[in-house]
């Protein structure tokens, strides 16, 4: 997918980030994300990713700074979140997980029920409709927060590390089954992840974060061609990006500043 000449979609103009206790999250973020693009938020624990993302979705407020949204269409409203954790309602079916955003906006379960079978169709679920989350296993559990996130239509989709506690397996397929939704559903996505090995396969770029106080330190562009499969991870070319990540993700190390 080429962005060459995309519009900017969301503008982060020196953002900040202070609690009450005086923890400085983010410090002096700036990023302009093209629409279209897949970009990742790499960097050690405790390094601002999920907090830059949780401001992006308005979920946490800038303490200094602007985030503002390009196009008409896109802000707040228009975002897919998938949490760290499916945060699935156990008591609820797969669809009824899945519907609860379109309910929640006054969608009648008719009008709603072609958007909540093809978002369940897409991520491979629509025999486990009606399914109970304590049915599924870690992966498909995962796969119905993507349905949920999916199923408002949203052009921009946010995931702050949604695959962290699956096996490399089932990893490595849902990062192709992610590929395979942002391009078919002409998405803009904004990838947390500790992984180098996940944010070069996944993104055409690589924002490298580094913590106390949380800041951009590279912005890595991944020039390889999309679709991408696994025979791409035993690639020179792969390797050769993941190495130029990791050092930048090393040198994050000697930059932390513990006074913020």
């Amino acid at each position: 997918m080429s962005t060459a000449t995309a519009p900017t979609l969301i503008n982060i103009d020196n953002v900040s980030k202070q609690y009450g206790s005086g923890l400085i999250a983010v410090r002096d973020m700036s990023l302009k994300i093209e629409q279209g693009q897949f970009v990742s938020f790499l960097g050690p624990s405790g390094c601002g990713k999920s907090t830059a993302l949780r401001m992006i979705a308005g979920l946490t407020s800038v303490s200094t700074g602007q985030i503002r949204f390009g196009g008409e269409d896109h802000g707040p409203q228009d975002i897919g979140f998938v949490f760290q954790e499916p945060t699935l309602m156990p008591w609820a079916t797969v669809f009824n997980n899945v519907y609860l955003p379109l309910r929640l906006a006054g969608v009648s379960r008719k009008k709603a029920e072609p958007r909540v079978e093809d978002a369940l169709a897409q991520v491979g679920l629509s025999k486990f409709a009606k399914s109970y989350p304590r049915e599924l296993s870690g992966g498909m559990k995962m796969r119905v927060s993507i349905a949920r996130a999916l199923v408002t239509r949203s052009r921009l989709l946010l995931m702050d590390e949604p695959f962290a506690a699956l096996d490399e397996m089932t990893r490595f397929k849902l990062n192709n089954d992610v590929l395979r939704l942002w391009q078919e559903y002409n998405l803009t996505v904004i990838f947390v992840t500790h992984s180098v090995y996940e944010s070069v396969y996944l993104s055409n770029r690589v924002v490298v974060m580094a913590a106390r106080p949380g800041r951009v330190v590279s912005d890595i562009e991944i020039q390889a061609p999309y679709p991408r499969a696994e025979n791409f991870r035993n690639t020179p070319e792969y390797a050769n990006y993941c190495a130029v990540v990791s050092d930048a993700l090393n040198e994050t190390l000697d930059t932390g500043d513990i006074n913020h």
